[in-house]
Order: structure tokens, then sequence, then C-alpha cells
């Protein structure tokens, strides 16, 4: 029964990052497509190429992959089981679509980490419980905590690296011809879409890959799998990319084919209704983006795409006046980010306990 579950998860985890790839695809191209650059299906392929590049960038240059371990650790694994990663996957599946049919540019990682934290608190029926006389948090606080702050420090982050970098080009490029300015800016974009595109795989795509992780590992455990039982935890995942080398593969195919599938309710969203954007300024938008990534994967810490690409076109805004950033549309978006989580959470929960009643 259990190695039924595993293969449900790993299924599911893989139609996840598929989803995530075109829930999210407006994220990288959203500039791109608006200032005319690239045609729709030029710049989905675009994007796609470079989310899967990334694999070979986080396996052979950093050499490990530190949010896909964050997502597993974020739980205590006392209180992980197969059939809470399976109702918070389902979860997170059931809001990403949810968000995705009204247009909505929320966090498809921070609705697989609310999904998996939820399920796990149902399990454990309290956020902390007592195992061999040691009261042990059903979350991974040192984990958890920096990614919650990150829901408002990285479009912050964004923001101010997208500000700066506007202003540095307009100040280089104030003597330049308008005309041929442009056209250098329209390739240049090229460039910094495919940058972005880079820290999106290379952060989304672990993710889903952390939890698959989990589940495999939460499996060789129960089957009693000398080689997972005898490591300390901190190494077990670390043993499961070696051992299971094919899922962070996979993992980057899917996110990379989602991202050919689009997204063009959200790109309309991202690209026109924040502030309209020119070349130069999608430049600087989509490289404050990505050095944002950059950083955040650097950490480890698992940040939104949507919230850091949302926060760059912002401070490209704000760099002409305070009043060309649609701020009521802004604001719809940062309630959506900020109930996320919880909702995911809740609905892990409900499902969770639903799965109980047939599993």
């Amino acid at each position: 029964m259990d190695f039924t579950i595993l293969i449900i998860i790993i299924a599911l985890a893989l139609l996840f990052d598929y989803i995530n790839g075109f829930h999210d695809a407006a994220n990288s191209i959203a500039t791109i497509v608006a200032t005319k650059v690239l045609t729709p299906f030029q710049a989905v392929l675009w994007a796609a190429a470079f989310n899967f590049a990334a694999y070979f960038i986080s396996r052979y240059w950093i050499g490990e992959f530190k949010i896909g371990n964050t997502i597993a650790k974020s739980v205590d694994e006392s209180f992980i089981t197969l059939e809470v990663i399976l109702a918070g996957l389902i979860a997170a599946i059931i809001w990403n679509l949810a968000t995705w049919k009204l247009g909505i540019p929320s966090s498809s990682s921070h609705t697989l980490l609310g999904g998996f934290m939820g399920a796990a608190l149902a399990n454990a029926g309290a956020f902390s419980a007592v195992i061999n006389g040691e009261t042990i948090d059903v979350i991974n606080y040192s984990k958890v905590v920096p990614t919650f702050l990150f829901i408002f420090m990285a479009p912050l982050v964004g923001m101010v690296v997208a500000y700066l970098i506007t202003i540095l080009i307009l100040n280089i490029c104030r003597k330049a011809n308008p005309h041929k300015a442009d056209k250098w800016f329209k390739k240049l974009q090229l460039l910094s879409s495919a940058m972005f595109s880079l820290g999106h795989g290379g952060n989304d795509a672990q993710k889903v890959m952390g939890i698959i992780g989990a589940a495999v590992i939460c499996y060789h455990m129960n089957i009693g799998d000398p080689a997972y039982a005898n490591l300390e935890s901190a190494d077990r995942f670390a043993h499961f990319v070696d051992d299971w080398a094919w899922v962070p593969l996979v993992s980057f195919v899917f996110i990379g084919l989602g991202t050919l599938s689009g997204g063009w309710k959200i790109v309309k969203t991202m690209g026109s209704k924040i502030t309209k954007v020119t070349p130069l300024e999608g430049v600087a938008a989509e490289t404050a983006g990505a050095v944002t990534l950059y950083l955040t994967e650097h950490l480890g810490v698992p940040v939104s795409t949507t919230h850091t690409i949302t926060g760059s076109i912002i401070g490209v805004g704000v760099t002409k006046r305070v009043s060309a950033v649609r701020w009521g549309v802004t604001i719809s978006l940062l309630w959506a980010w900020i109930l996320t989580i919880p909702v995911s959470a809740v609905l892990a929960g409900i499902v969770y306990y639903l799965l109980k009643l047939f599993v």
C-alpha cells in the first residue's frame, strides 16, 4: 500500500510541477510579451528552455539543491507520513488551479508549503507533541520562518533593486538616442528574461523535488531500509538526491513543459495591469528579479517568483512616479499572497481527514 501511495505522490508532484510551470510562466515573460520583443509562443519557448537549463547549474555548478532540502525539512519527520504528503499535494493543486482560473498571481511555493504544514498539523492534532518524553514542534520553524519573512522581503528586495537599476540605466543613457536605446534594450530583454527564467527553474523545480524527497525518505524509513535509517536526519536528503538521481532531472523537465503551456490570464495581469512597461524597464525588472532569486537560492530560502517579479515591476513603476503603479491591483495581490499559506493549510487539513476515511 505504501509503495502505491508513493507512486501517486510522485505523479501528483510532477503534475503540480507542470501546473507551477504554466501558472508562473508569466513571471519571466510578462514584460517581454508586453514590450512585443517576442510573440507569446516564442516567449514561453525561451522561458521553458532556461527553466530546464537551471538543472545543470544547480547540479553541477552550485552542487546541491538547498531549496529542495528546505522544503523537505519544513516539517519534523516524526509527523510526516505518506498520507500527510499526499493531502498537502492535493490541496496545493486545488489552490493553484483555482488561482490560475481567476488570474491571480499567487505563489505556488507557498501553496505547497502551506499544504504540507497543514496536513502535518492535522496528523499531529496540535502544533507540538511529546515523543519519547521530549516535546517536538510539528513545524521546523528555523526552516519555515525565513520563508514567511520573505513573503514580504522578496518583493521589497526586488522593488529596491529594480528601482536602483532603473535609475542607474537612466543616468547612463540620458544622452542616448531614444530610438537606438529602445532597440538595444529590446535585445537586452532576451538576456534579462533568460536570467530570470534560470532563477525561476532553479527555485521552483526544487520545491517539488523536496516534496518527492520527503515522500521517498518516509517510504524508505517505513520499510526499515538501513541505507536511510542508519543516516543522520540531515544527511538523508543528500542520499535521496544521489539514490533517486532521476527525480531532480524530471522535476526540471516538467516545470519547463508547464511553462510551454503558458498562462495568458496571468501574463496580462503581470505585463500590463500593475504598470506600463518599456523595454528598458523590462530589463531592469527582470534583472532585479533574477538577482533576488539567485540570492535566495544561495541562502536556501524558497521564495515566490511571483512575489519577486511583482515587486520588481513596482520598483520600475515608482521611478516614473508613485501614481504610475496601480496600487489597487497591487493590494489585491498582497492579500492573495498573505492568504495563500493559511488557506492551503486549512484545505490540506480537510483533505487529510477525508483521506484517512479511505486510506
